[in-house]
């Protein structure tokens, strides 16, 4: 009997796995990654449509924001950001893929580092209080 995708992804990973220390995300992500795949070379044999079309990719949101990347639902390509360039690509923009792939507007199309990172900057500078201050000024001037 032919072995099923998940059971060939999961040997592929096992021997990767034995030949250099992985964690246990490495290892999740790596049999995704292979997965996924082995599922676009099947479809392609079978001449089923690329789930990366007008659907996009078959992903729980929440998990494509990760810690050092985000994937592109559209195209399942990897980057640091999502930024309007690349979204343009596929016919929209940040606001109109939020609200697709349900994230809510102040959730940032980042990697979850580079967001902290820059998280850290703005604390580091104050900028904060700054924006504050700006705030009331700017309020200030209209009364």
């Amino acid at each position: 009997m032919a072995k099923s995708l998940t059971e060939m992804a999961a040997e592929i990973v096992q021997a990767q796995a034995s030949h250099s220390s992985m964690s246990p995300e490495e290892m999740k992500e790596l049999l995704e990654k292979v997965f996924f795949f082995f599922q676009g070379l099947k479809n392609k044999e079978e001449g089923v449509a690329e789930a990366g079309g007008a659907e996009g990719v078959a992903m729980d949101p929440k998990k494509s924001i990760k810690c050092n990347k985000v994937i592109c639902l559209e195209c399942g390509k990897e980057f640091k950001q999502l930024t309007n360039r690349h979204l343009k690509e596929h016919g929209l923009t940040t606001r109109e893929y939020r609200k697709k792939y349900g994230f809510s507007a102040r959730q940032p199309l980042s990697a979850k580092l580079l967001t902290a990172k820059r998280r850290k900057a703005a604390m580091d500078r104050n900028l904060g209080e700054v924006l504050k201050k700006a705030r009331e000024k700017k309020a200030k001037k209209k009364a």
